[in-house]
């Protein structure tokens, strides 16, 4: 999209409706739009929404291999029942490679674990929209995550794609009556304290004190870098 265009309908679709969001982004993008999931603790919501218009839609799905089983028992489950076009996308290395030659990387500090982020995640999902050849992607970021997700806007270009979050100002009382409405499920783990479910060596119970961001990846960051505009880094394994 152009600048102009882009601002436009950032303008437009601030104040529509999630709904309108997403049929906005499908009218625009036809067969070029993606949506991506986690299966994290309210992936249903965005599934669920989305598909009710786009039923055909490819769903990515980044598998790093470090998933908790909750979360793979979660993800078949809810494609079953949605009836997704699941496109599932590991890493180019198997995390048991990775951790021969190249230790931990989580547990390595900031520079290790953006390094692990980009090999788990950033490359399996720029592979993904190549082969995918997506110009428009659907993410169920929300505002009231995390302050790194504050300024984020209802439809913004990243790198060279351009980005759709149709709940983006929805509160966590509006995910429940979503969920609550049409029967859907929370994340497993959600009954156990969890606020935020990704790699399990790098998610974290809310405890007492915490805020929902510190809850991944020991507070150091929040944001694994599929939702930032970094451009391509070149890691080797």
């Amino acid at each position: 999209m152009s600048n102009a265009s882009l601002s436009a309908a950032a303008a437009d679709l601030e104040t529509a409706t999630a709904e309108e969001r997403v049929r906005w982004a499908v009218g625009k993008f036809g067969d070029s739009l993606v949506l991506t999931t986690s299966f994290g603790i309210q992936a249903a919501v965005m599934l669920h929404l989305v598909t009710q218009i786009a039923p055909k839609i490819s769903v990515i799905f980044i598998d790093t291999g470090y998933l908790f089983p909750e979360t793979y028992r979660f993800a078949r489950d809810l494609t079953a029942r949605l009836n997704l076009n699941l496109k599932k996308y590991a890493p180019a290395s198997t995390a048991a490679e990775q951790e021969a030659l190249s230790g931990k990387q989580w547990e390595l500090g900031l520079d290790g674990l953006k390094r692990y982020n980009f090999i788990n995640k950033v490359e399996p999902m720029d592979r993904a929209l190549r082969e995918l050849n997506a110009s428009a992607w659907l993410a169920g970021l929300r505002r009231s995550q995390a302050g790194t997700r504050e300024a984020v806007k209802a439809v913004q270009q990243q790198n060279k794609i351009t980005k759709i979050h149709p709940i983006i100002d929805w509160d966590n009382r509006r995910v429940h009556q979503y969920l609550t409405a049409h029967e859907l499920p929370y994340h497993p783990l959600w009954e156990e304290g969890y606020v935020s479910v990704g790699d399990w060596h790098s998610t974290s119970k809310l405890l007492d004190g915490m805020k929902e961001e510190d809850t991944r990846f020991g507070g150091l960051k929040r944001e694994c870098g599929l939702h930032e505009n970094t451009g391509r880094t070149d890691f080797s394994i």
